[in-house]
């Protein structure tokens, strides 16, 4: 009687490990485990980054003596900032454009600003 419950023991310790590594991938693929991010989404340390050059962007336009920039927006995805919203003149969209291209963590910029008319 004992080696069959012996045997019963190892067949439950083997079917629960197979069940177990069996339900790994579903799990993994359920919870989105990803640490790289992909061309469409970020990391999270992407995300924190880019939270932070959209900040340091904004303060940018914000300390500017020369212009305001009330109207624009700033967004950045993966170090590529998008500047969109409106301003008065050409020359205020080519200086948004040039001070963000300055600041820290900025790898591109998408100047989308519309000039006022």
């Amino acid at each position: 009687m004992k080696k069959t419950s012996v045997n019963t023991g190892k067949t439950l310790k083997v079917l629960g490990l197979v069940i177990g590594l069996g339900a790994l991938p579903l799990l993994l693929g359920v919870t989105g485990c990803t640490t790289t991010g992909s061309r469409y989404e970020q990391s999270s340390g992407e995300r924190i980054d880019d939270h932070g050059t959209s900040s340091r962007v904004r303060a940018a336009l914000a300390n500017d003596s020369q212009y305001k920039y009330d109207e624009v927006n700033v967004e950045t995805f993966k170090g590529t900032v998008q500047l969109s919203g409106f301003v008065n003149m050409k020359d205020q969209k080519n200086r948004a454009g040039d001070l963000a291209r300055k600041v820290r963590g900025v790898n591109d910029v998408e100047n989308n600003i519309t000039v006022k008319e």
